[in-house]
């Protein structure tokens, strides 16, 4: 690799670990490492969500779809632009106020146990083990993505790439908690957004406008622009549905929770989905215009059968100067660390909120617990590294399984938690497993092929309908404690308030 390049990309990583040195000063308490004391403005509310929710996904995932698939494939980024925009529009705000009236909860389990005063710790305990379990599914892709970077991009061998990727991450989340996470993910988002724009206006200058790039990738691929060529019923509403997975993201719903206010909410929301429109729309034209760039490279078309999640990692060699080349390196990366390092906080605060404190230490000082938290940090990535070690992992595999666990068990009961005041402890925990175990069982049987056409459908819809129809069944043969209901008309008022 030319050494421009690594300067670049040694540049970026030093960066990052300024941030977690600097994030490590202001970290006084559990609260400061795992929502950074509720201080995110605007920017960085919507920047860090955005770019956590991303990953190495939009760089890696999306491209490598459209480069094997077509268009047609670009059906998942318009389920996610609208489930993005509802997440925003009605979980966002509430969440935010909501988790403050429930004893200012810290983490998604806290806020399910204060919202229903489940005292039983039911409630705090699934969810915790819902979110260790799919976390461990969803880091090892990221690890993935970035051990595949450093291999394509450095000659190095996969399983040493990993190994160096994951302690890069680790050290700044373990310094700085929650404050590094979202501040590197808002540099990150806009290294990211920064990259999609690039790379597509570089291709169409060199291919002298669109009409040419597009007419030489149908050449090359008949049906590619096609947005309808091959697709069934239920790839389209499969597609569609992974939007359903934004209302029950942990990593995603801390930073509303972590807002400085319900107020910032509509402007963070106008930013995050202009950045997301933007950088889909960049990632998409990368997988669609690889089809023509390298359609007379025997090399690269060997790598890409191999596995087209490469696509802009060759692009981006083929393009661009030493210098600007690692700038955009730098980008894959920093897609993939804004996400693992969200996880693994969101998965290191559930062990120790809602493990170790709640069920061991109640009276743990607030130093030990961060601690725990750093601690507990090392020991998920060990974990996730484990997982990742197969090269042959698809980072598209592995992030669909674990966001359709993240959409079905959690995203019913945090819609319904914030909009329907009678939904009980019970309903809530109904939902929650009902969810988990409809994606856990239906995975099971498409993976069999049994021949049932209707097991091809992603499981996250199936999931979201039955944890829904379990809450409202479940709810309506429970009682509803009075202090439950009081809570809600407070939440219910203040939240007016706030908005208008």
């Amino acid at each position: 690799m030319p050494t421009a390049t690594l300067i670049t990309f040694a540049a970026y990583l030093l960066f990052m670990m300024l941030i977690g040195v600097w994030a490590y000063r202001r970290t006084n308490n559990l609260s400061d490492y795992i929502l950074g004391g509720r201080s995110l403005g605007s920017g960085v509310t919507a920047l860090s969500a955005a770019a956590s929710d991303m990953s190495g996904w939009i760089l890696m995932g999306l491209p490598g779809a459209l480069y094997a698939g077509g268009i047609k494939e670009g059906w998942i980024a318009v389920g996610l632009v609208i489930g993005a925009y509802l997440n925003w529009k009605l979980v966002a705000g509430r969440l935010r106020s909501y988790t403050e009236i429930a004893d200012n909860s810290l983490t998604l389990p806290d806020y399910f146990e204060n919202r229903f005063h489940d005292r039983s710790k039911v409630l705090r305990v699934s969810s915790a083990l819902v979110i260790l379990v799919f976390y461990t599914f969803y880091t090892a892709s990221g690890m993935v993505a970035g051990a595949t970077l450093f291999e394509n991009s450095f000659q190095m061998d996969y399983q040493q790439a990993l190994i160096i990727g994951a302690a890069v991450i680790v050290a700044y989340t373990f310094l700085g908690g929650f404050l590094a996470v979202s501040w590197t993910d808002f540099f990150q988002g806009i290294l990211m957004a920064t990259a999609l724009v690039v790379a597509p206006i570089t291709m169409i200058i060199e291919y002298n406008g669109l009409a040419p790039l597009f007419n030489q990738v149908e050449a090359v691929k008949p049906n590619a622009m096609d947005w309808t060529a091959g697709l069934t019923l239920i790839g389209f509403l499969s597609l569609q549905a992974w939007g359903l997975g934004y209302f029950g993201q942990p990593h995603i719903l801390a930073r509303f929770m972590a807002a400085e206010s319900v107020a910032t909410i509509p402007a963070a929301r106008r930013i995050a989905m202009s950045w997301m429109i933007i950088s889909l729309l960049g990632s998409m034209f990368i997988g669609l215009a690889g089809i023509a760039y390298f359609s007379d490279d025997p090399n690269s078309l060997a790598l890409l059968a191999e596995n087209p999640e490469r696509i802009f990692i060759l692009i981006n060699k083929a393009l661009f100067n030493p210098w600007l080349a690692g700038f955009l390196l730098a980008a894959i990366l920093a897609a993939v660390m804004s996400t693992i390092d969200s996880q693994l906080l969101v998965s290191s605060s559930s062990l120790t909120e809602d493990f170790y404190k709640s069920l061991f230490r109640p009276k743990a000082s607030e130093t030990e617990l961060v601690w725990i938290s750093r601690f507990g940090v090392v020991l998920i990535a060990l974990i996730a590294v484990l997982i990742a070690l197969d090269p042959k992992s698809r980072v598209l595999e592995l992030v669909s399984y674990a966001w359709a666990g993240f959409g079905a068990a959690f995203g019913p009961v945090v819609i319904f938690s914030l909009l329907w005041q009678k939904m009980t402890r019970w309903g809530a925990l109904a939902g929650m497993l009902v969810g988990a175990i409809t994606v856990l069982i239906w995975k099971q049987l498409s993976a069999k092929e049994q021949g049932l056409a209707i097991f091809d459908l992603y499981e996250i819809l199936p999931g979201f309908v039955f944890a829904s129809i379990a809450i409202v069944l479940v709810s309506k043969l429970t009682r509803v404690e009075e202090q439950t209901l009081n809570q809600f008309d407070w939440f219910r008022s203040q939240f007016k308030k706030m908005v208008s």
